[in-house]
């Protein structure tokens, strides 16, 4: 049930961004820039995060650093729409692969203490359900589209 809800936001995130044009995707109505791509490529780093680092352990990469802390937020100039939908659905896929491959009461150790996968399934549902009403919100105000 939980990745069946995780997976329904995932895909309500991806139909807020598809339909969008590139100059839309970087269209933000606040100061600190939340787009509709800014906020899909965000939820692709922390698809990563949560299911390849912290579960998996795997070395993975990001955009930010230090000098530069919110750089997952920002389309580049070379992104597109159909670039970071891409991007997303690959990384919610290895997340998939990930979570199928253990119990949901499995643990993991770190810095915080012992995280269950039922933990980080419930905590990516309510980060990408959050985000979604934020899509949601700015697509509204681009074309009006409504709904999930």
């Amino acid at each position: 049930m939980l990745s069946a809800f995780l997976d329904f936001y995932r895909s309500v995130m991806i139909r807020k961004v598809e339909g969008v044009d590139d100059q839309k995707l970087r269209w933000s109505p606040v100061p600190t820039g939340t787009s509709l791509g800014g906020l899909i490529k965000h939820l692709a780093y922390v698809e990563r995060q949560w299911f390849q680092e912290t579960w998996a352990g795997r070395d993975v990469e990001y955009p930010w650093g230090e000098d530069d802390p919110d750089a997952e937020f920002r389309v580049g100039p070379d992104d597109t729409k159909d670039g970071l939908i891409e991007f997303y659905r690959q990384e919610c896929a290895i997340s998939r692969e990930i979570a199928a491959a253990v119990s949901p009461d499995d643990t993991v150790p770190t810095e915080e203490g012992a995280l269950s996968m039922r933990w980080i399934l419930v905590h990516m549902i309510e980060e990408t359900a959050r985000h979604c009403g934020h899509a949601d919100i700015i697509r509204e105000m681009i074309d009006g589209s409504v709904g999930d």
